[in-house]
């Protein structure tokens, strides 16, 4: 009896023992809990982030072509003189109409080996082929047509990459960034009084990125030009720029 007694005090200490380590363990996780609660911000969520688009419309104020000259030969030292002479007439006709020094740029020079290939006698050497190109920059549109016409004549073979753009896009871009700010302030004032929240300072702003705006009107090759009995009307319309910001408000 005495035994079966020990045994039974021996087991309510272990019960005991037990049920201490389990409440420690309880009352550790839930002052972690507290302490984490603790630390959070009063006013939490504390932000929200409201996006504003603005858009204006700006007329092109300059034009860059590619004209070009295509020489194929035997010879190199051939097709670099015919190549090389043809494109001096056509950089003198385009400075002829207006075109400063500085708008025209070379932008592609490449000779190359010309080879046929054949099932029998495999690849055959033919000659050689020049590649020469330039970029223009047109200030003046009224002009356009007649150095593309211009440029035929004098041998131009390659027309192409005609594109319209702002030079110097950052006053536009600056009033559709102010039309975006004002648009995405006024959201953010309809968004606080729908939820009942109220907006307590501004704390950022951010603008997405857009290149600098501008459309091209595609190429025509030399056949399409001289196949015209009238030079081409070149209307520049208009270009749409835009721009996207992102306020963040601190609210409460």
């Amino acid at each position: 009896m005495e035994e079966e007694n020990k045994k039974i005090e021996l087991s309510n200490r272990v019960f005991i023992l037990i049920a201490i380590l389990v409440l420690g363990l309880v009352v550790s996780y839930l002052g972690q809990m507290a302490y984490q609660f603790s630390s959070l911000p009063q006013n939490y969520p504390k932000e929200i982030t409201i996006t504003g688009e603005g858009k204006v419309f700006a007329k092109p104020d300059i034009a860059t072509v590619s004209l070009g000259v295509k020489t194929e030969g035997a010879k190199s030292a051939d097709v670099v003189s015919q190549n090389n002479e043809k494109m001096n007439a056509i950089i003198s006709s385009v400075k002829e109409l207006g075109v400063e020094d500085k708008d025209i740029k070379t932008s592609a020079y490449y000779l190359t080996p010309v080879y046929d290939y054949s099932e029998w006698s495999g690849r055959v050497f033919r000659g050689y082929s020049l590649d020469q190109r330039i970029t223009v920059k047109i200030r003046n549109f009224e002009k356009i047509s007649d150095i593309l016409d211009k440029a035929t004549t004098e041998g131009a073979n390659n027309i192409s990459d005609l594109q319209f753009s702002v030079e110097d896009p950052e006053k536009s871009r600056s009033d559709a960034r102010k039309e975006a700010i004002g648009q995405a302030k006024a959201k953010a004032e309809k968004f606080a009084a729908d939820s009942g929240l109220k907006l307590v300072k501004l704390v950022n702003i951010s603008e997405g990125y857009y290149p600098v705006p501008g459309y091209g009107l595609g190429g025509a090759g030399d056949s399409m030009l001289k196949e015209a009995n009238v030079a081409p009307r070149i209307e520049a319309g208009q270009l749409e720029i835009n721009s996207t910001v992102y306020l963040t408000y601190r609210v409460r």
